[in-house]
């Protein structure tokens, strides 16, 4: 049972965020909302909420004892700023400047950044698998970023930048949570660090700053989707299916974000992708299946190494 929870939240989860970048463009692009503003509000609605369900369904105390251990409260500072929010941020402005389909699958090149980040670490040596993995991440971005053409970018490069700034910041954020998480509850570690995040964020843009009255209601649904379904329930069920599925595990069922975010971008806002861009999807969520199954065999016949540690989430 707790193995069919596990996998129908993260799936649950995936597809929310997946579907979470689509309606960010729609809002981009049809309602021309500020990046800036858009991340500030999801962040700090979204952290607030995640601490309420933290309030009346477990520990509350944990909410404030997160801040009695100076060490603990610098690490969630950090992770809040150059994990949560530069997760966050470079994600959503790849999307404008982009798609959510390219923007995601360049955000899951972050396995790989891990893979390279150990070797060079020497915590691990790098196997075929590895090659492959990274061979096929590779070819993969060239195919979406091209279509197959060599003299020119499909993407536009603002996008590009943005997508692998945003890969980067999963890998820290993957690697940086593995102690918070250890210690305390996801929810107040996720919750406050969308605060965090959203509180130095609203410095460059204050969250009031807005003309709410020329928004229609249809973009206030689409806000409401953004915030508790595409951020809080998106984040909180990936990180609670890490407690009775391999983080592994975990990638190989969220290879359904990167799909749900190429399929809603080319069939609902008709987004053009070319034949040689579909290909590099299936690389890039091949490399994905890849690692999951590989991190799936290995964990069957031997305890997990602490080379693999830094690779958990919770």
């Amino acid at each position: 049972m707790n193995r069919r929870k596990g996998m129908f939240l993260v799936i649950t989860g995936a597809v929310f965020w997946g579907v979470g970048g689509t309606v960010a463009k729609k809002l981009f692009q049809q309602y021309h909302i500020d990046v800036d503003w858009l991340v500030t509000i999801r962040l700090l609605i979204a952290g607030f909420l995640l601490l309420t369900v933290q309030y009346f369904g477990k520990d509350r105390s944990q909410i404030l004892g997160v801040w009695k251990n100076r060490r603990i409260a610098i690490q969630l500072i950090i992770f809040g700023l150059l994990g949560m929010l530069a997760v966050q941020y470079t994600y959503m402005a790849s999307i404008k400047h982009g798609n959510a389909a390219v923007a995601t699958l360049l955000q899951y090149l972050a396995p790989v950044m891990i893979i390279v980040y150990l070797i060079f670490r020497k915590q691990t040596v790098i196997t075929r698998r590895d090659l492959l993995t990274v061979s096929l991440a590779l070819v993969g971005c060239f195919f979406l970023l091209t279509n197959g053409s060599i003299s020119q970018l499909s993407v536009p490069t603002p996008a590009i930048v943005w997508g692998v700034l945003s890969g980067l910041a999963l890998a820290f954020y993957t690697l940086y949570a593995v102690p918070l998480l250890k210690q305390y509850d996801s929810l107040v570690i996720v919750g406050w660090a969308m605060i965090i995040g959203g509180f130095a964020l609203s410095f460059i843009h204050q969250p009031w700053q807005m003309d709410f009255s020329s928004l229609p209601l249809k973009a206030y649904w689409y806000l409401t989707f953004i915030i508790v379904f595409g951020t809080m329930i998106a984040f909180w069920f990936f990180i609670e299916s890490l407690q009775s599925l391999e983080p592994k595990e975990s990638s190989l069922l969220g290879s359904i974000e990167p799909l749900a975010a190429v399929l809603t971008t080319v069939f609902w806002l008709k987004e053009p992708f070319g034949s040689f861009q579909w290909v590099g999807t299936a690389c890039i969520i091949g490399m994905i299946f890849l690692l999951a199954l590989n991190k799936k065999s290995s964990s069957s016949t031997s305890q997990p190494s602490k080379n693999e540690e830094p690779l958990r989430v919770s």
